[in-house]
């Protein structure tokens, strides 16, 4: 899928290609966005901004993330776009270009800001998988490669049992943010043979053997994946992991 098998997680307003350049050295993959696609999740991105969060608004959104990806052409990381939407429209859309640099769409049902759960998009999807999968299998059917951004403890979703569903519908990884329980993600890796990304806490080898202990794939860094420091500790921590356990 990449290597090496670090990745830098989204961030909102801040992942973009000159982020992802910063951190090539290290990652094999860098996730850009989120990008919000459609008038309702657009329209939720920019109160967010209001209440001084940041977000890219670009006029067009596709376009953007086509410019994006020509920028990493040169970079030797695989390129990912995580995005937010109601509909499929603006999906397929985006999917397509992914699949066009051979690039990782990532459905967002990840974001558990208010304003973002209210059009629907975000950790909302998390509660109707029949929709997330109607997402993935349009994302798929274009011929990208396909992520699903995951979020553990939400009450009342079952992480483990949604995987396989995701993973029959077209879901070539999931990226699971793990938050305090890291342990789901041995449930789901016993659920699926999707390639499993984990994230949250990741900063040194304890967090790296923990995560590759439960059968995780590869590892993301989020907030801290502008600091190259935690970036060369995690790395070494992956390369030697791997070593050993070949």
């Amino acid at each position: 899928m990449f290597e090496p098998r670090l990745a830098l997680a989204s961030l909102s307003g801040t992942a973009d290609a000159t982020w992802a350049r910063a951190g090539a050295p290290w990652a094999g993959c860098a996730f850009l966005g989120g990008i919000s696609l459609d008038k309702p999740t657009r329209a939720a991105a920019r109160r967010l901004c209001e209440r001084d969060r940041e977000e890219f608004l670009p006029e067009n959104p596709v376009a953007f993330v086509d410019e994006q990806f020509s920028a990493l052409a040169e970079t030797p990381l695989r390129p990912a776009i995580n995005v937010r939407t109601t509909s499929v429209g603006p999906l397929s859309k985006t999917a397509a270009v992914a699949a066009s640099h051979d690039a990782i769409l990532e459905v967002n049902a990840h974001c558990r800001q208010a304003e973002m759960c209210e059009t629907g998009a975000g950790e909302r999807l998390l509660r109707d998988g029949d929709r997330l999968c109607e997402y993935v299998r349009a994302a798929a059917n274009v011929g990208a490669t396909v992520s699903v951004k995951l979020r553990t403890e939400v009450a009342g979703v079952d992480l483990p049992a949604l995987a396989p569903r995701l993973e029959r519908a077209g879901a070539d990884l999931l990226h699971v943010d793990a938050m305090d329980s890291e342990a789901v993600i041995g449930e789901i890796r016993a659920a699926t043979d999707a390639f499993l990304v984990a994230n949250n806490g990741v900063r040194d080898r304890a967090t790296v053997r923990e995560y590759l202990r439960y059968g995780a794939d590869a590892i993301s860094v989020g907030r801290p994946s502008d600091d190259p420091r935690v970036l060369e500790r995690v790395s070494e921590a992956l390369s030697d992991l791997h070593e050993v356990d070949a």
